[in-house]
């Protein structure tokens, strides 16, 4: 079913899910706040590998 990709009855079942879980007024709040964590996720994961790559090139300096 879940074979590394969620294909669009996955996608369906888990919706009605949420929708019988939450309800249709929660969905909307709900979502705002799944969205705001991956985008505050992405950014923290870019901050670490901006960090490592500078950390890098302090150490092996390329004369």
């Amino acid at each position: 079913m879940f074979g590394g990709k969620i294909g669009m009855w996955e996608l369906v079942l888990i919706l009605a899910v949420a929708l019988i879980i939450f309800g249709p007024a929660k969905l909307p709040e709900l979502g705002r706040s799944i969205g705001q964590a991956l985008r505050e996720f992405r950014q923290a994961s870019k901050d670490i590998s901006r960090s490592i790559a500078v950390d890098d090139a302090q150490e092996d300096p390329k004369d």
